[in-house]
Parts: structure tokens; sequence; C-alpha cells
């Protein structure tokens, strides 16, 4: 069931969002977008000055960071592409640190939530959109981009369906999810804390668009340069 207890704010002179993607692409005229040709390794002469070309996939020595740098970004990944607010970054706090940090929840939740209105404008309150989140896997009690979902709902009075997915197991690549609640709305907005390889995105949307929802991706942090 919906963890959602208020009534999302209805204006009856808004209609229904129908043409999302001309609608991101007009609102992110000035953001970035990622073309997944920028690497460190293009440097003039090239070189690779941290050398992170070089590092083998199974050296896990240096944890991933995010230094909180503002740059909303459309980034491509598995298929679909999806909004950041965040990007991986060579300092700052560790993604460990960010997801044990009770702070962080709502500075995750004032951003994103100003972010989506912003984006969304009018029809955030006009009862068509809602938010969930990925499948929980390892943290079930005290799932990070659950509690931030929560907060999200808190200020934007839109509903909020936990656990709308449910996943058997802990792989991340090729995961199948089965629905375990479907959204009233049309319009969802699947958020997730971090993104890496965006399978759990692709996850999510295959399970919803086939029953006629239309879905925006935001994540906090892209979690790939």
């Amino acid at each position: 069931m919906a963890s959602s207890t208020k009534a999302p704010l209805r204006n009856p002179d808004v209609q229904n969002t129908e043409s999302l993607p001309a609608l991101v692409t007009s609102l992110l005229t000035d953001y970035e977008v990622a073309d997944g040709s920028a690497a460190l390794g293009d440097l003039p002469g090239g070189k690779d000055i941290f050398a992170l070309a070089s590092r083998k996939s199974w050296d896990k020595s240096t944890e991933a960071r995010c230094n909180f740098d503002y740059r909303p970004r459309l980034n491509p990944r598995a298929g679909l592409w999806f909004l950041s607010l965040w990007q991986k970054s060579l300092m700052g706090r560790t993604l460990t640190e960010i997801k044990s940090d009770p702070a962080e929840i709502p500075h995750f939740a004032e951003a994103v939530s100003d972010f989506l209105v912003k984006l969304l404008g009018p029809s955030l309150s006009s009862g068509h959109w809602c938010i969930c989140t990925s499948p929980k896997r390892r943290h079930k009690e005290r799932n990070f981009a659950s509690l931030i979902c929560e907060e999200i709902h808190e200020r934007l009075q839109i509903p909020f369906y936990e656990d709308v997915a449910l996943c058997h197991s802990r792989q991340r690549i090729n995961a199948v999810f089965s629905l375990n609640v479907l959204p009233q709305e049309p319009n969802v907005i699947v958020f997730d804390d971090f993104v890496t390889t965006g399978s759990t995105l692709k996850g999510m949307n295959e399970l919803l668009r086939p029953l006629g929802k239309t879905l925006l991706f935001v994540a906090g942090i892209n979690n790939k340069l």
C-alpha cells in the first residue's frame, strides 16, 4: 500500500502531462547533457593526470566520492535517460559516508524537491504525479532512498508509493523485478539516490512502462564519470 496519507493538491485548470520529453528538453536547455564521450583519459596529450583510466576494475581501494557541486545533468544509461543533481567527483565525501549520515536525508530531499518544482511546475500539484524508488535490497529497514522519498512526499504533497517493485535477489545486473503495488497516478517519478550502471532504472522501466505509466527518472548522484 502507498505510504502517503495526504491527498495531493489538485488544480483543475492543469491538465495531465502528455509531452514530458519536450518539457524536460526545454527546461534543461541550460543544463549539462552527458554524451558519454568525455573521459579523464581524453585530456590534452592523451594523459590521465590522475591515472584513473589505468586502475583495474577489481581495485576497490578508492571509493567513489561526491563534492555536491550542483550540476543538473541529463544522462544516458542502460538504454534510457535520467536526470541527476550531482556528479561523482575526485574529492568530497564517500558514498558510504553519505548513506550513513542522517543529515544527508533532508539535504537530498530539499535539493530534489526544489529541482522537481522547477522542472514540473504547477503539474506537480494537479494530482497526476507520484514518486517511488527502485526495490530495496541490502538495506530494507532503513533504506536511504525511501527515507528521502518520504521527505519529498511531505514537502511536495505528492503520493509516495513504497515497495512498488520487489526484487528477489541482490544482484544488480539483469535483475528482474515483480510488481507489488501499482501507482494510481499516470506519471511516476522513479527516484534513486545513486545511479551507476542504470540497471535498476532499466528494471523499473521494463516493469511500469508497459502498464501505461509515464516515467521520469531522477537520481541524486550520477556515480559514473
